[in-house]
């Protein structure tokens, strides 16, 4: 007798690297995992014929921004769309994290880091290890799966970020790195200095493309010796993405942003790293302010721009276009001889700052035979799912994983549908996703679940296993 399922998806091209699928196939889910694949003789509640159409394990975007102060509730809505089916923010605050994502949650499964930040989470720039060890267990409670260093925004003395990454390890917490300290800037030179602190432990380092602004040296020169860096690091996990805008915060105090990364970038602008300066370069377009239309941000700059940053009182994200075009596709694209990848993973630093483009510009690579299918779903799912300790539940479509999937049309490079633990987020391009999942430490699991937020527990020691990812 045919079997029942809840959802299959009938004749699409299935891409599933990991299990060497690559063929077209039907794909069934039932209870939240994958049930079966191949030629089914079945029934479902949901038929769905998505030929034509490449189905693959969920998008996992292991850098986004879903917090107050960067990206805010809308970042759900714009993953939703993006045809994301788990994002790690990598911040934090852990409390407004989990308090938007049970406002504004759109059926993603998100994860989220809180950042180690002088006068926030610590008191100074150099807390001391007892005081880490203290905030991460706080933040832990609270359902963050581990720190992020703010280097390019927030930094602390090269001591105090080594000391971060060193507890983080001895703790078998998540950590991620925005390069920078208060000797060293947001730079090639920084990104060194980070692998270097890292002093072989584990670490996430964000945001390759970011190092290699053609600031000190020509960008290509830089993204080659961000390259060799990584080789020298197996310690090390990095993503990059494709966008050509960065993201910053826009909060200005005592007359100055308050962000390290948006004075820089006004000041590349040729504007004064001043509250004025900040209103003259929304004014010109430079800094283009994150202003929510339609349920998503979109960036805006000059009058529309300027009258909401004096609205928000200048707490809203801004961007400027700062990422230029080659050190972007190089450090996308480039494998070592071993063929191995070398920045593990495509991410966007998105959420809801507005640059959620795995499927368009990473897709683009592929019609530009620069990425293959099964490099795309390797660097989009497969690679940043084992890296959050998640390579039995998702990144892959094998029976009994998370019924995580995306699909997406190739040619016109959008997804059409997608679904986490089975049930449907995306449908023909329209969010229908509700509430919201969490990937949690075991200590802080009752929290989160008293907010009405589903969890998924992470085992603390399972995240970042290293190159390779």
């Amino acid at each position: 007798m045919p079997q029942t399922y809840d959802t299959i998806l009938r004749r699409g091209l299935v891409v599933d690297p990991v299990n060497g699928v690559h063929r077209q196939a039907d794909v069934a889910m039932s209870d939240g995992r994958i049930a079966a694949i191949g030629e089914i003789d079945g029934t479902a509640r949901e038929d769905r014929d998505v030929a034509g159409l490449m189905v693959m394990p969920g998008i996992v975007d292991a850098h986004v921004h879903l917090s107050p102060w960067l990206g805010g509730g809308a970042g759900h809505r714009m993953l939703a769309l993006a045809g994301v089916t788990f994002a790690l923010d990598l911040a934090g605050p852990i409390d407004g994290v989990t308090r938007l994502a049970a406002e504004s949650g759109c059926g993603v499964t998100i994860g989220c880091i809180d950042y180690v930040r002088p006068g926030h989470t610590v008191g100074s720039e150099d807390p001391g290890e007892d005081e880490l060890r203290d905030a991460l267990a706080k933040a832990r409670r609270a359902g963050a799966i581990g720190f992020k260093i703010l280097g390019g925004h927030f930094p602390l003395t090269r001591e105090a970020s080594a000391r971060v990454i060193d507890v983080a390890a001895r703790e078998g917490a998540y950590v991620a790195f925005h390069s920078g300290t208060l000797s060293t800037p947001q730079s090639v030179a920084g990104m060194r200095e980070s692998c270097e602190l890292a002093a072989g432990n584990p670490l996430h380092l964000a945001h390759i493309n970011s190092y290699t602004r053609g600031l000190d040296a020509s960008a290509v020169i830089e993204a080659e010796e961000a390259i060799a860096i990584l080789a020298e690091t197996p310690n090390v996990w990095s993503e990059s993405y494709l966008a050509p805008i960065n993201g910053n915060s826009g909060k200005c105090a005592d007359g100055v942003p308050e962000s390290v990364a948006t004075q820089k970038n006004l000041k590349r602008g040729g504007f004064p790293a001043t509250t004025e300066g900040m209103v003259a370069a929304i004014s010109a377009g430079w800094a283009q302010v994150h202003v929510l239309q339609d349920g998503v941000h979109v960036l805006t700059g000059g009058e529309v721009g300027l009258t909401a940053w004096r609205a928000a009182e200048s707490n809203i994200g801004i961007s400027f276009e700062a990422n230029p075009p080659e050190p972007r596709i190089h450090l996308a694209t480039a494998k070592r001889a071993d063929g191995s990848f070398a920045v593990d993973a495509l991410a966007t630093d998105g959420g809801g700052i507005p640059r959620n483009d795995l499927i368009s510009r990473g897709l683009a690579l592929y019609h530009l035979d620069a990425l293959t299918l099964d490099d795309f779903v390797l660097k989009t799912s497969a690679a940043p799912a084992r890296a959050l300790g998640l390579a039995g539940r998702k990144g892959h479509l094998g029976i009994g994983a998370d019924a995580d999937v995306t699909v997406i049309d190739v040619a016109r490079l959008s997804p059409v549908e997608s679904y986490a633990h089975g049930r449907a987020v995306l449908r023909d391009g329209e969010v229908v996703g509700r509430g919201a999942r969490m990937l949690v430490p075991p200590e802080g699991r009752a929290h989160v679940e008293s907010l009405g937020i589903e969890t998924l527990v992470a085992e603390p020691g399972s995240m970042l296993s290293g190159r390779g990812a």
